[in-house]
């Protein structure tokens, strides 16, 4: 991975709420180029000069298949598959009204912290929403199967691995949400975007749940995944979710049309394709990348971090032990420290002063930003 990574000047999200001389740590993309291949990909592509409606790839469904083969030791049937033209954001809100038959009414429930688009996406849909505090004897950002289950959630939403922490969930874990969602006659929906970004120096695998679901549960359970942050092409926005519900996946597929979102995709799949057929090296070398950027994070940061991670390019922060006031954590550090980072509000936080970082940058630029975010 390079020293030095410039992104002015492409309309960065990340880097313009930042604002001038400031490193940005705060939204979830990476300061980092993607493969070769995806560029190639799309250089080939741009030079017909025909951009008109484009059929869904037929071998899409079979290419998703083989990643999770080839990536995960899982076996994914490709009829489950079901890629779409659009971020997982709006695939989840597109399964919440193909799902309501089922959940309609009922409550859903996520824990705190937790990617906060799950609320919204739930306010939209007309669902009431609960946040269930994590934890459990065994770890306390663990998912904590009594709590929900004494809500009777109708649908229960969870990212895997954790956003914001970083913490690799377990397939006992998500098992056990899979059952209880069956339990119910619910859905259970899991995250999983992160999912290929697990570390490699702790020898443990990321749980997808459709595959670790018994049998009799798999089919209350959606696994919703991309190559949006694996191989930081967000920007082109696609995703898939896998549905082992036949019907269910009907239903998704009639909605999606409803709303004019088709399985095709012109830039949409050129990306996916060249990611999944090409960028498997690449993504053995940016997870090295990351194991050396976390280290670094951790060796800086001490007992600022409130979760080792296992996965992603995130890491869940106190900010009262950088010395940062809890009232206006986030805000301090912007401009007492220029290092802008999330604010854990957005994720449910439970007390405030708590920050995410990103540390997917180059390591002389993160260097820079933990010994200013460390400074008191």
């Amino acid at each position: 991975m390079p020293e030095v990574f410039d992104r002015s000047g492409t309309g960065s999200i990340k880097w313009a709420r930042a604002g001038q001389g400031r490193i940005a740590l705060g939204l979830a993309d990476m300061d980092l180029p993607g493969p070769a291949a995806i560029g190639a990909a799309l250089a080939a592509r741009a030079r017909h000069p025909a951009y008109g409606y484009t059929a869904a790839d037929p071998g899409a469904p079979q290419l998703v298949a083989d990643w999770y083969r080839r990536r995960h030791g899982t076996a994914i049937d490709p009829d489950w598959v079901l890629c779409l033209p659009c971020g997982p954001r709006t695939a989840m809100r597109l399964l919440l009204d193909a799902a309501a038959p089922r959940i309609r009414g009922r409550t859903a429930a996520a824990t705190a912290p937790e990617w906060g688009g799950f609320a919204g996406l739930c306010a939209s849909a007309g669902l009431p929403f609960e946040a269930v505090p994590p934890g459990h004897a065994d770890d306390s950002y663990g998912l904590p199967l009594d709590g929900f289950a004494a809500l009777r959630p109708g649908v229960l939403l969870v990212s895997s691995p954790h956003n914001p922490t970083g913490r690799l969930r377990t397939a006992e874990e998500i098992r056990g949400l899979a059952a209880l969602a069956a339990a119910e006659g619910g859905l259970l929906v899991s995250d999983e975007v992160h999912g290929d970004l697990v570390h490699p120096d702790h020898g443990l695998r990321h749980p997808v749940a459709v595959a670790v679901a018994d049998p009799d549960a798999a089919g209350h359970t959606v696994t919703v995944g991309s190559v949006g942050k694996t191989f930081n092409t967000s920007g082109i926005p696609s995703c898939w979710l896998l549905v082992p519900d036949a019907g269910l996946r009907a239903r998704l597929s009639e909605q999606a049309a409803a709303f004019g979102v088709w399985a095709g995709g012109l830039l949409e799949q050129t990306v996916q394709r060249a990611a999944l057929t090409d960028g498997g090296p690449w993504l053995d070398g940016l997870l090295q990348h990351l194991v050396e950027a976390r280290d670094l994070a951790l060796d800086a940061l001490g007992p600022a971090v409130l979760v080792r991670p296992r996965a992603s390019y995130v890491m869940w922060l106190d900010g009262a032990a950088l010395g940062l006031p809890s009232e206006r954590a986030r805000e301090a550090a912007m401009t007492e420290r220029d290092v802008e980072l999330a604010d854990g509000a957005d994720f449910g936080a439970p007390r405030p002063g708590l920050l995410r970082l990103n540390y997917a940058l180059p390591l002389p630029v993160l260097e820079i930003a933990l010994s200013r975010l460390a400074c008191r």
